[in-house]
């Protein structure tokens, strides 16, 4: 691996532990990104003259803890000399040193909590976990939200600014502070996993490291919280989903709807792990969100072939997280349901009804559904077909939809009503 392949994937597996460890440092979100990124750039020259460490998460976290400590220093002896003229002698640095171990296995979970405090806004909590925690680019967590890469960015600029003049304190919450808290984490584990399992754009289907990542976060979650229902459901959901990785794309690099997939290959144990995660939380009360989706995915991923996936049960489980979560977009997936049970008319006017509600206008899979159904229904199908082209990136989904499209042309048979991959 060369150095910069080596700081490539250091980038991909380390940044979330060494901007947390370097947050400890520097109490300021802002200064730890710069000593971070500092410490990369150092990387890519000292790694092409030395080689490449034995341990570049450590090498990098020991780099950008020198970096804020330098930083600390400098403040130091400034304040020293300056201190009559511009602030009183007994001020402290803004920076505190270090008095904890290098890093910590906590440290990306109270990066996450930093980040998801109540003092912000739900929205600039996830926003600005992808971006810091997982690293996540910003036009990726843009795609996320459905809005404009700059809006995103000046999103995330305010959350960090809030968060410095409002002191939070890099920490795990205590007990009573952890439900505030809670939502918002679950909701960024989910969607860095949900950005991994279909990427936005870029040749390849899937992120596998984001998915990796977001299942290691999960876990410490649970970890964390092992009494949690929904804590509990999310894990579910991701292992089950993450239990068909192999199987959405063929050998060939086609998109395979879940019509198409080999179960034979799916991962049984983990998703028979899932299944006991739902059951536990279903039995611990009302279900939420995360527990819901969850008993969904096991549901797809338990039935031993396509036709004999309990559908009707499907859209109970979408009608009763519709009312946990009004979501436009669960209301689309609800309408993919409806069509394996009442028919495509039916989950067609649906669908009309969301398009005419506005605010799903930039999502693709509202017009890949809309196509399908008018396609099963032998209606024309190739404008909708044409308008989720527009706003897909993603080369295989491309690709996917192109070939729909060639289908029409040639005068294919109408589409099977399939759940999308």
């Amino acid at each position: 691996m060369s150095p910069e392949e080596a700081v490539a994937d250091a980038h991909r597996r380390e940044w979330a532990m060494v901007l947390a460890a370097t947050v400890r440092v520097t109490r300021d979100l802002d200064l730890a990104e710069e000593c971070v990124q500092d410490a990369y750039t150092a990387a890519l020259r000292e790694w092409a003259r030395d080689g490449v460490p034995a341990r570049p998460g450590a090498w990098l976290t020991t780099a950008a803890r020198h970096n804020a400590l330098d930083l600390f220093r400098r403040a130091n002896t400034l304040r020293s000399k300056l201190h009559l003229l511009v602030e009183p002698a007994n001020e402290e640095s803004e920076l505190a040193p270090p008095d904890e171990p290098l890093a910590s296995p906590d440290d990306p979970l109270r990066l996450i909590f930093l980040c998801c405090h109540p003092a912000l806004a739900l929205e600039a909590q996830v926003a600005l976990t992808l971006r810091l925690v997982c690293g996540v680019a910003t036009p990726d967590v843009a795609s996320a939200f459905l809005v404009s890469e700059s809006t995103m960015a000046a999103r995330i600029t305010r959350a960090k600014k809030k968060i410095v003049a409002a002191r939070i304190p890099f920490r795990l919450p205590a007990t009573a502070e952890l439900p505030d808290r809670l939502d918002a984490a679950l909701t960024v584990v989910h969607l860095l996993f949900s950005t991994g399992h279909t990427a936005p754009s870029g040749v390849d289907l899937t992120r596998v490291d984001l998915m990796a990542r977001a299942l290691e976060l999960a876990r410490l979650l649970a970890d964390l919280m092992p009494d949690e229902p929904e804590v509990r459901g999310l894990l579910a959901l991701l292992v089950a989903s993450h239990a068909r990785r192999a199987t959405r794309v063929g050998a060939d690099g086609r998109l395979l709807l879940l019509s198409e997939q080999d179960r034979s290959a799916w991962d049984r144990a983990a998703i028979m792990a899932a299944d006991e995660l739902v059951v536990g939380a279903l039995r611990a009360g009302r279900p939420g969100r995360f527990t819901l989706e969850a008993a969904i995915a096991t549901l797809h991923a338990i039935a031993p072939s396509y036709d004999d996936t309990d559908w009707p049960q499907i859209l109970v489980l979408y009608t009763e997280l519709l009312a946990v979560w009004p979501s436009p977009v669960v209301a689309l997936n609800r309408a993919v349901a409806m069509s394996m049970v009442d028919g495509p008319a039916a989950a067609l006017a649906v669908v009309e009804a969301l398009e005419a509600d506005g605010r799903l206008a930039g999502y693709r899979y509202l017009f890949a559904v809309k196509a399908d159904l008018l396609r099963g229904l032998e209606q024309d199908a190739r404008p909708a077909y044409e308008a989720a082209l527009a706003l897909t990136d993603n080369a295989a989904e491309r690709a996917f939809l192109e070939r729909r499209l060639a289908e029409i042309s040639v005068g294919g048979s109408p589409v099977p009503r399939s759940r999308p991959y």
